[in-house]
């Protein structure tokens, strides 16, 4: 509780009064407040910092009985220790009572009487003073554990929203900087990897939907291990499909090297898933496309669902480079064969022609990686 003295605002038209109330209290410590009038003492009370009133009945003007209602329905006061003074029995009591007071002391005064009545009170009143602040205090931090906790939902919501097409490394480095703005529409040149499942379609016409769910929850998990070991970004996946691409958010000189490293590295994971879904009697495959090429890319959606796009060219050739590759195939457009000359070991395929383009593109299959010349983690 607080040690500032306590104060007592005492109220009595009869100056003697007041002085014999301050000579006995002052010594104790009290601090006096004297008001001569009831109007005089509400002017005072919301200045004043009271902890008590001694309040006398009879005064000119308001008496005691309508100073003590007038205090209780003032909105902070409600609760401030009122004690009257009477000079007779116990009907001037139990109007007192109905007015609102908390004590009495009788006239003459009884100076013992005065300071065990004014310290008993004073000691409630800190307590009621004490109990308020701790409920304020409660109720700021309440507000603002309410604020922390929002910006934190808000925070994980954020987190959750870029980790659906980011790599763990990258989220790290968005939360660190604060920046979103590359989510912004731009321009940029990428390397796209489409891949999907050879056979699926009919996989899933034929088999129970658990079946099909069990063995897109093996092959997600393993390719999107590898999506994040490289680093790369996931621009969606539609059952067995998906799309990653590199040099985009964050750009990277070895954009062709990562997607071609991470395309051997998924067709081995996919060789391996395949074998114990053809001892299940599940005959599955895995095809790859890879291509370069300038795509705009931004954030798209609405509100509470965005996705991170890439829209161009690029896209829809990488796809039908997919759709043309062979069970375990990697099929890979001439520039990024170019650019990865010397790490990928392969050989050229012709010119295909690709649905949605108006001229034959030339492929290579890649089958395989020069280990010694890896720039990345595989």
């Amino acid at each position: 509780m607080s040690d500032d003295p306590i104060t007592v605002l005492a109220v009595d038209d009869l100056p003697q009064n007041l002085r014999l109330l301050d000579a006995v209290l002052s010594p104790r410590g009290y601090r006096m407040l004297r008001a001569t009038t009831g109007e005089e003492a509400l002017a005072m009370l919301p200045t004043a910092g009271a902890d008590l009133v001694l309040l006398d009945i009879v005064m000119p003007g308001i008496d005691g009985y309508e100073v003590c209602r007038r205090i209780r329905n003032t909105p902070g006061f409600e609760f401030l220790p009122v004690v009257m003074i009477t000079a007779s029995g116990d009907q001037e009591k139990i109007r007192a009572i109905e007015a609102g007071a908390d004590d009495f002391v009788s006239k003459p005064f009884n100076q013992g009487e005065l300071l065990a009545r004014v310290a008993s009170l004073a000691r409630v009143k800190r307590y009621q003073d004490t109990i308020e602040r701790q409920a304020a205090e409660l109720a700021a931090w309440n507000r603002e554990l309410e604020a922390r906790v929002d910006a934190q939902v808000d925070e994980l919501q954020r987190v959750n929203r870029l980790r659906r097409f980011l790599s763990p490394q990258l989220v790290d480095l968005v939360i660190d900087s604060g920046d979103e703005g590359f989510l912004d529409s731009h321009r940029r040149e990428i390397v796209v990897v489409f891949c999907d499942l050879r056979g699926f379609t009919p996989f899933a016409e034929g088999s129970e939907p658990e079946e099909v769910m069990g063995v897109l929850a093996e092959y997600h998990a393993a390719m999107g291990e590898l999506i994040y070991r490289f680093e790369g970004t996931l621009e969606r996946f539609t059952g067995d499909g998906m799309m990653v691409f590199f040099n985009d958010p964050l750009p990277c000189d070895d954009a062709a090297e990562r997607a071609v490293t991470m395309a051997v590295a998924m067709r081995d994971r996919a060789a391996q898933l395949a074998e114990g879904w053809s001892r299940r009697g599940n005959d599955l495959g895995f095809g790859v496309g890879i291509a370069q090429g300038f795509a705009t890319l931004g954030r798209i959606g609405f509100e509470g669902r965005f996705d991170y796009a890439a829209i161009g060219s690029v896209t829809n050739l990488a796809a039908r480079l997919c759709a043309a590759a062979e069970p375990s195939q990697i099929l890979v457009a001439q520039r990024v064969y170019s650019a990865t000359e010397g790490l990928a070991i392969g050989h050229p395929v012709g010119e295909l022609e690709l649905r949605g383009f108006t001229r034959p593109v030339r492929a290579f299959a890649v089958t395989g990686i020069d280990e010694t010349k890896v720039g990345v983690a595989t």
